[in-house]
């Protein structure tokens, strides 16, 4: 266990000294080398292109980023969904159709933030990649995290693309005269120690046992097959899976434990570089296709091509596949031609910890319970927030909101972007976000509520979701008559419906009509101002609870699909300012003793 301890007060050094690193080029021009000559991030439609774009010149403008560096955000091209191994291809074509041959020679950070985040919606309307982090003055996102955690990659990095994704943190220690390089022609890709069940939903390394120690902080090796998402069996059928050499020689990965007792372990993926010969050959391989139709996986179809023992056996696998599209395996066929004998290389770094917060789970535990990130990231309970003495909030986490005094907020909570006021009692576990809450009202445990400002008929309003914490925005039903499997809040949706007066019909459901969900459910009421919109979802949820009548006629109703689609970005930037101005001049105040 000391030893345990050792690894995270090293993994809190690094971080921190990384912090430091960042915060000293934001606002300023960056020297040639120093930093990434362009960070791109890519968007799944034109209104999350021109949302990410707004948000990229406001921290600009703020100086919250280096400047004198290239930053794009690239739309993928309309049509069928393209999967992150498409919006690589896209960005390619794009970098070249932008800057000639001249991309070549960059060293790009390309970070795939084009979903919609079904699974954690507080970051559907601005993305994952905006999504707030517990810390920072004034709050630190996701985008500014991943480019301080790969503030030292640049200086050694051969012209290529590292990517990455928008929902997930690394965090690593290294020897002090050992240094990460991207050097290599190839793959290039990090690999971080894990318990055997993390693997089950990651990529999983290969790796020639004898090639590498599993001691120090990083080593250098190659691999010899990647298994994407593979099960139990197939990681120890495949020589995945090494032994500890203590209980705590390594650090488990695991989203909610530590198993030091358990003597197995797999090395799993995050990142990964490609160098720029590499990644013309993928541009050529692009441009002979006409239109790509399906979706491609940047690790399943890119890296399991990759290593001397692979087999073409998975480009006819499609148990991972969300849709089965009938270009796919040719794709995935020209694709293991295309990079047959091209090298994977592996760095194994044995002190590192990757967390991953794409769920409302996940975002729940990491930031309010997970000791080990709290302390290794040195999160706060309140940043960049006022409330006073008599708000209670426990151990919630309060990001850039107001809390009046005389509201409670449960412990486990997260409020982002959000006035809290005087009668409101959260309840444990809820995620309230870019709301204004000014009435007596009980928010009930495992609640998640988030305001949305949307543009009708050129009129700025507001509509704010309210669902459980546990519900499943993904799942779809092909019939009518199989709404009534679809939960809200633990109730069957049928039964919602009849408490709100709302009829079952192919109108109650936005799109093509060919799937059902609570995503596309037309239930949420259109109002005038923020406060109303949050009341009357509240009152929506209090009705299911209650099992009372509460009418929904005579509104306009959007589901979250629409939402997302009529959203007015200005609108919920201008609320975020106007919560960020009234907490400097009260800082202002509370300095001069007023």
């Amino acid at each position: 266990m000391a030893a345990e301890g050792g690894r995270s007060a090293a993994r809190r050094e690094a971080t921190g000294r990384r912090l430091e690193r960042f915060a000293a080029l934001r606002g300023r021009a960056v020297r040639a080398g120093e930093f990434w000559d362009l960070v791109a991030i890519t968007a799944a439609d034109a209104e999350q292109e021109r949302a990410f774009r707004r948000q990229l010149a406001a921290k600009l403008r703020g100086g919250e980023l280096p400047l004198g560096v290239r930053y794009h955000v690239f739309v993928d091209p309309p049509g069928p969904k393209i999967g992150n191994g498409g919006s690589t291809l896209h960005v390619l074509q794009c970098l070249e159709n932008l800057y000639g041959d001249k991309w070549t020679s960059f060293i790009v950070l390309l970070i795939h933030s084009g979903g919609y985040s079904q699974r954690l919606p507080n970051a559907s309307a601005l993305g994952k990649i905006f999504t707030a982090l517990p810390f920072g003055d004034p709050v630190y996102q996701m985008l500014e995290l991943k480019l301080a955690m790969y503030i030292d990659f640049p200086s050694h990095m051969k012209p290529g693309i590292l990517i990455t994704c928008s929902d997930d943190i690394e965090l690593y220690s290294t020897g002090l005269t050992e240094t990460i390089m991207f050097d290599k022609p190839g793959f290039t890709a990090l690999a971080h120690p894990s318990d055997v069940t993390v693997g089950t939903t990651h990529g999983v390394f290969v790796l020639d046992p004898s090639s590498f120690s599993g001691e120090g902080g990083l080593e250098y090796t190659s691999c010899h097959r990647f298994l994407h998402k593979p099960d139990v069996e197939t990681m120890h059928r495949c020589g995945a899976v090494c032994v500890r050499r203590n209980s705590s020689q390594l650090d488990s990965l695991a989203d909610h434990s530590d198993s030091e007792v358990d003597s197995e372990c797999v090395y799993t993926d995050s990142i990964f570089y490609i160098d720029h010969s590499t990644a013309k050959q993928l541009l050529a391989f692009y441009k002979q296709i006409d239109t790509l139709c399906c979706e491609v996986d940047a690790y399943g179809d890119f890296l399991q091509a990759l290593g001397h023992g692979t087999t073409p056996d998975y480009t006819k696998n499609t148990s991972q596949v969300t849709k089965e599209e009938s270009q796919l395996a040719e794709v995935r066929q020209k694709l293991c031609s295309l990079l047959k004998g091209t090298s994977l290389n592996v760095i194994v770094l044995n002190n590192s910890k990757f967390y991953h917060i794409g769920t409302t789970q996940e975002y729940l535990f990491h930031f309010t319970s997970d000791s080990k990130l709290k302390y290794e990231l040195n999160l706060l309970p309140e940043p960049f927030s006022v409330s006073s003495d008599k708000a209670e909030t426990g151990s919630a986490s309060i990001i850039q909101s107001i809390l009046e005094p005389g509201c409670f907020v449960g412990p486990g909570s997260i409020i982002e972007y959000s006035r809290i006021g005087p009668q409101v009692l959260v309840g444990k576990n809820c995620i309230i976000s870019g709301s204004c809450i000014n009435l007596e009202v009980d928010i009930p445990s495992n609640c998640f509520l988030s305001s949305l400002s949307v543009k009708l008929d050129d009129q700025v309003k507001y509509v704010s979701m309210v669902f459980s914490v546990e519900d499943d925005l993904k799942k779809n039903v092909e019939l009518l008559s199989d709404t009534n499997s679809l939960r809200f809040f633990g109730v069957s949706l049928q039964e919602c419906l009849d408490l709100w007066g709302v009829q079952v019909s192919n109108q109650l459901f936005s799109g093509d009509n060919s799937r059902f969900g609570l995503w596309t459910a037309r239930i949420f009421p259109v109002c005038s101002s923020l406060s109303e919109s949050v009341r009357m979802s509240l009152s929506m949820l209090n009705s299911v609870q209650r099992v009372s009548a509460f009418a929904l006629n005579g509104f306009k109703l959007l589901s979250v699909e629409e939402m997302l689609a009529y959203k007015d970005v200005e609108d919920m930037l201008k609320f975020r300012n106007q919560i960020r101005d009234e907490i400097c001049l009260q800082r202002q105040k509370d300095k001069s003793g007023l």
